[in-house]
């Protein structure tokens, strides 16, 4: 045994827009923030929102991640999920879940063109 372990990962999406991320991550996803940081007034935010288990930090800052990346988040529950933020409501979208051969896909585009596939994978499928 080698002695490494990976104890998490948090992928970084870019925002440009405070509020519209709020919205969005906290009020459709049902994320909470855990933490925000900038390094003076006037300055970019960093923060960290999650949810059991899942942690996205998102980022204004410019040399942090690229616009329009994609995220696949491994679940359990995705229709319960899809079911849960459907009920929201939210004006911008209504995802669907896709049968796919690895699992059930739930493809969402947040306001700044960031796509995050949530996929509750098939213990069937092979590896």
């Amino acid at each position: 045994m080698s002695g490494i372990a990976f104890t998490g990962t948090a992928p970084i999406l870019r925002i440009f827009d405070v509020e519209k991320a709020r919205a969005f991550y906290v009020g459709f996803f049902g994320l909470g923030v855990d933490w925000e940081h900038r390094f003076g007034e006037g300055f970019p935010l960093y923060m960290q929102v999650s949810r059991a288990g899942l942690r996205l930090h998102l980022s204004e800052h410019h040399g942090d991640a690229t616009p329009g990346s994609n995220a696949f988040v491994t679940m359990l529950g995705v229709r319960a999920y899809h079911q849960e933020i459907a009920g929201r409501g939210y004006a911008s979208l209504r995802p669907g879940i896709e049968a796919l051969p690895w699992g059930l896909v739930m493809e969402v585009t947040d306001p700044f063109g960031n796509r995050i596939r949530f996929c509750e994978q098939d213990t069937r499928a092979s590896a």
